[in-house]
């Protein structure tokens, strides 16, 4: 009679040839997985660090940024950013040494001498590097530790299958020990990279081996190879749902842990082994062509901002700082450096071996401008105020002579005073109206004095002033049809009896002046040409005789004019840049934007050729 066991041997031994599902090229197909996914893991990660870290713009902010790494256990410390830290850092450090340096031979000291001092921030960085590397080499060694354990602790699970599967007696009862070996498997973490592969391979074939060469329950097998079908499909659908995920980055990781479970899983029927991952590697395909489209696409990204970086940096390198000699001029280069940096700040990160470079390159062409700008600045200010002490030194004086009654000496005094008043340069522009005023003020009041005290005869000013009302009298009579030489002799004729004629009463003065020149404004303005406008003032002028006082006092009131029109004339040239010809109403604009330009260039000619004048008479 046959026993159970003969009768159950019998049926295993009659089903051997269907319990044979293994013998299939999955075991090539699953290695192939494994070159795919390590082919996709070499694509460059995402430069998270650059994008969520914002760059310190000090070297107190590198040391709290490295501090905040050091002090928190649970930081993801990433070579990226600690590189990029300590590059920052140094770039700093080197920026202080050089303004040590500058300051040291600016002193006056050799530059061969100088010695860098201590500096307490380096040896606190020192320290925080030293920090992070310990604790990032301890949580290494941890890792590499824990993967050889794993290793260690799959490796006796594949030996212990490798055994069960060798016992083909006791296949039956081994296969529950099989389910937990699985499981088990599937739950112990990593081992190391450079066992991977073939442990896993390993482990295919000793359970490959189990289903394919042992008589093992068709029933379990074929149950076994159902759910690994529903769990490669699931992982199939997966892989395909990944496609219309929106960030590539998310859903390559997730492509990751779904090779991880593919690994996992277990075999399934051998004529659909081929079919199901052909579909998820093409899954997988699509996904890895996503992603290194992104990677391509964001490099072709950054070599732009580095080209556009790299074209800003060489405009500024080209400007030359050394030619501002004015504020105007440093004001309008202040606003070229600061546009350069808005439309630095426009543009994204470059390469991530170029951009700290083209950054601290940046950096150090804007610290070199606004160095010597203010060192311009304070240059200038000290010439100012050594100008106005000067000056304020001639206002003392002046107000010490303004009640002297020595009038040779004093007026004598007083005149060189006023041609060393204009020696000196410009004061600061708050003062320059109250010196000049109080400057002014002492000398008027000297000469108004003198001219007050003066002991010309009564009678003499009154014969002056009758002479003087005859001449405006005969000027009134010229016929306006006369032929203008003619009336213009007659004029200068008239105009050089005035000067001959003396003083009149100081009473009359102004007055009689005022009829005069009103009556030759007259003429003037009937002549209608641009010498008109000259020879009156060449009349005034003359009217000053030797009056240095009263010529000092005309040409400060035309240089103000001057100043104020060529002010006016930068203001115009200004807004003509802003305007556009493109348009009719802006066409019509821009031409009488530059009629007023050229009349304004008219006037400073004009103006100069007066100041001129004075200067050959002072």
């Amino acid at each position: 009679m046959e026993t159970r066991e003969q009768s159950a041997g019998a049926e295993m031994a009659s089903n051997d040839q269907a319990l044979n599902p293994v013998e299939n090229p999955e075991t090539e197909t699953q290695a192939s997985c494994t070159e795919n996914t390590s082919e996709t893991q070499n694509v460059e990660p995402a430069d998270e660090t650059a994008e969520n870290h914002p760059i310190p713009a000090s070297k107190d902010e590198v040391i709290e940024a490295l501090a905040r790494i050091a002090d928190d256990e649970n930081a993801d410390i990433s070579r990226e950013e600690i590189a990029r830290l300590k590059q920052l850092f140094y770039a700093f450090r080197k920026a202080e040494l050089e303004q040590e340096m500058a300051d040291f031979v600016a002193q006056g000291n050799d530059e061969a001498a100088f010695i860098p001092a201590l500096n307490p921030d380096e040896e606190k960085f020192r320290q925080l590097m030293n920090t992070v590397r310990d604790r990032k080499a301890a949580i290494a060694a941890a890792q590499e530790a824990e993967k050889q354990q794993n290793f260690e602790r799959k490796k006796a699970l594949i030996e212990e299958l490798s055994a069960i599967s060798a016992d083909t007696d006791n296949v039956n009862r081994a296969f529950p020990r099989v389910k937990e070996i699985q499981a088990e498997f599937k739950l112990i973490g990593e081992v190391p990279a450079t066992e991977a592969t073939d442990q896993w391979k390993a482990y295919q074939q000793a359970i490959e081996q189990f289903y394919d060469q042992l008589k093992v329950n068709k029933d379990l097998r074929d149950y076994d190879f159902r759910k690994n079908l529903e769990l490669k499909t699931m992982l199939c659908e997966e892989a395909e749902k990944l496609n219309a995920e929106d960030d590539i980055i998310l859903a390559f990781k997730r492509l990751q842990n779904l090779h991880d479970e593919w690994r996992q899983a277990g075999p399934v029927a051998k004529e659909i082994r081929e079919q199901i991952w052909a579909r998820f590697k093409d899954a997988s395909a699509a996904i890895n062509k996503k992603y290194q489209a992104f990677f391509e696409e964001r490099k072709a990204r950054e070599a732009e901002n580095e080209a556009a970086k790299t074209a800003i940096c060489e405009r500024v390198e080209a400007l030359d700082f050394a030619t501002l000699n004015s504020f105007n001029a440093w004001e309008e280069m202040t606003k070229t450096i600061l546009a350069a940096q808005d439309e630095w700040k426009k543009l994204g990160f470059a390469s991530r071996k170029a951009n700290n470079a083209l950054f601290a390159r940046f950096r150090s062409l804007c610290d070199k401008f606004f160095a010597a700008k203010g060192e311009y600045y304070r240059k200038v200010k000290d010439t100012l105020s050594e100008n106005l002490a000067k000056k304020t030194a001639l206002c003392e004086k002046a107000e010490a002579l303004k009640d002297s009654t020595d009038w040779r000496k004093t007026a004598d005094i007083l005149v060189a005073l006023q041609k060393e008043w204009k020696t000196i340069g410009a004061v600061p522009k708050k003062q320059s109206d109250n010196i000049w005023r109080r400057f002014q003020q002492a000398c008027d009041t000297f000469f108004e004095n003198r001219k007050k005290n003066q002991s010309e005869s009564r009678s003499e000013e009154h014969e002056n002033l009758k002479a003087k009302r005859d001449i405006i009298a005969e000027l009134k009579a010229i016929p306006a049809d006369t032929p203008r030489a003619e009336a213009m002799a007659k004029v200068k004729e008239l105009q050089a009896k005035w000067q001959q004629i003396g003083h009149v009463p100081f009473r009359e003065k102004d007055k009689i002046y005022d009829e005069y020149r009103a009556v030759c404004d007259a003429f003037y303005a009937r002549s209608r040409d641009a010498r008109g406008s000259m020879s009156r003032f060449e009349d005034v002028i003359n009217e000053m005789g030797s009056d240095e006082n009263k010529l000092y006092r005309e040409r400060e009131r035309i240089m103000r004019a001057y100043e104020i029109k060529r002010n006016e004339l930068k203001t115009y040239e200004n807004n003509l840049g802003f305007l556009t010809s493109k348009s009719k109403s802006g066409d019509s604009m821009v031409k009488e934007m530059e009629r007023r330009i050229q009349r304004i260039k008219d006037d400073l000619a004009s103006i100069e050729e007066k100041i001129k004048l004075i200067d050959n008479r002072l």
